[in-house]
């Protein structure tokens, strides 16, 4: 009764403000993450460091993000949706500030661990809070939208980068880092808890009071609340807390094992390949101005490819939507890795980036909607957090592959292999949820 008024809400000014609010922690998160690879090539010819050393910058960050997404994505699903995002966005932004302040290189990577944390405890989070609002036959193109919000942190990264960090010093860009924490109070004041949260915890009157108001603000004839309840809103369905085993019952065995090694694959190469773009363009033999213009290129091509990865995921579907563009994606890797020219470098370049980040942007949409209410945080957590493992792995991979003499050829054989296998395993195991209701695709 309650769930069934909420999916026929008409979408409006509500939606698009949750997804404003929401992607703008995105916006942050992306451009913290993008402010440390376009750091690094200046932090390291400051601090003298090493590949291997510059590879760790990265990787502690991902050993954070692990923790933060199964931490709070566990949280989440115990004490609220909104209460873990506002924490999560306070942390990180306050440790990015602290990067600032950073006196050598061990003090950084303690800073960066931190933030780390913030950032992967946020995005599964979001995604699931707006998951849970979005209506049916958008929600895959709202999950998609509120990814591309990450092409835009990436840009305004780059656009500091090429605009300040040579004239300011790679300092400013994480004094800049710490905006986000005003951007609290924003969410304090917009971001209403997940029905769906609410009424898993029995908290029914509260569950209906937002749907309430909500009717009121889309136009809709408020109703008094007729009828039986069903068995997910009475919580018979849901009386148990939720657990790391249940992911691991039938149904979502099969689901689970698809997520992980799907999620494992798309960030070990994502974070191999964009945290050490900059760097990877530089050795090259660019000056480090031209290096961040080719790299702000690249990143504008990101958008495109969210935006028809929002189009296709409600057309052709998530499965076969994600499965195209992690195989295009290890095509362009591999045609950028062995690149002649500056021209190549830039086409190549910036076709990984479309497909790569539409492929992220599939990836988010389908992942909460593999399982039910109850373990949709904790689900959508472990597997981002499982995930963040091939991304502490990557960076310090490059470099130590660098630093034994290997070229970007075989660097790149090895992430366009990646993708190519994960994008079997998707089209293999993964299940087609287009336009289903959340509770029709799990099974509540």
């Amino acid at each position: 009764m309650i769930l069934e008024r909420l999916e026929n809400l008409p979408t409006g000014r509500f939606h698009y403000k949750l997804l404003a609010v929401t992607g703008l922690g995105w916006l942050f998160d992306s451009m913290d993450t993008g402010l440390i690879a376009f750091v690094l090539p200046m932090l390291a010819k400051e601090w003298n460091l090493t590949p291997g050393q510059m590879g760790w910058i990265g990787s502690i960050g991902l050993i954070g993000m692990a923790l933060g997404a199964i931490l709070a994505g566990t949280l989440a699903d115990r004490i609220g949706r909104r209460k873990v995002f506002t924490i999560t966005v306070l942390m990180y932004s306050i440790a990015t500030g602290m990067c600032a302040l950073a006196w050598n290189y061990e003090s950084l990577l303690f800073f960066r661990f931190i933030v780390g944390f913030g950032l992967g405890g946020e995005l599964p989070v979001a995604v699931t809070l707006m998951s849970e609002y979005a209506p049916s036959k958008l929600r895959g193109r709202f999950i998609v939208l509120l990814e591309s919000f990450w092409g835009v942190g990436w840009l305004c990264a780059a656009c500091i980068a090429f605009l300040l960090i040579p004239q300011f010093g790679w300092k400013i860009a994480f004094w800049i880092g710490t905006i986000p924490a005003l951007y609290v109070f924003l969410i304090r004041l917009h971001m209403p808890e997940s029905v769906r949260y609410l009424i898993t915890k029995g908290r029914i009157e509260e569950a209906k009071e937002i749907v309430v108001s909500l009717e009121k603000k889309l136009g809709v004839e408020v109703k008094p609340f007729e009828g039986k309840l069903t068995a997910v809103e009475l919580g018979t369905e849901t009386a148990e807390k939720p657990s790391f085993s249940a992911l691991w019952s039938e149904p979502y065995r099969v689901r689970t094992v698809m997520l992980w090694l799907a999620w494992f694959g798309i960030v070990f190469s994502y974070y191999g390949i964009f945290m050490w773009l900059p760097s990877l363009v530089f050795q090259q033999g660019f000056a480090v101005v031209k290096s961040f213009e080719y790299v702000l290129i690249m990143t504008i091509a990101q958008l495109p490819g969210y935006y028809a990865a929002a189009w296709l995921v409600d057309i052709i579907g998530r499965r076969y939507t994600l499965s195209l563009f992690l195989l295009m994606s290890g095509v362009c890797s591999f045609f950028f890795g062995h690149a002649g020219s500056a021209q190549t470098l830039l086409i190549w370049g910036a076709l990984m980036s479309f497909f790569n980040l539409g492929a992220w942007g599939v990836i988010y949409t389908y992942t909460p909607e593999q399982y039910p209410t109850k373990i949709r945080a904790l689900g959508s957590g472990w597997a981002a957090g499982f995930g963040r493992i091939g991304g502490m792995i990557a960076p310090a991979f490059v470099g130590s592959m660098l630093a034994a003499g290997v070229g970007m050829g075989p660097v790149f054989v090895v992430f366009a292999s990646v993708f190519v296998i994960v994008s079997a395993v998707v089209l293999g195991l993964g299940i087609e949820s287009r336009q289903k209701s959340l509770e029709a695709i799990s099974g509540e």
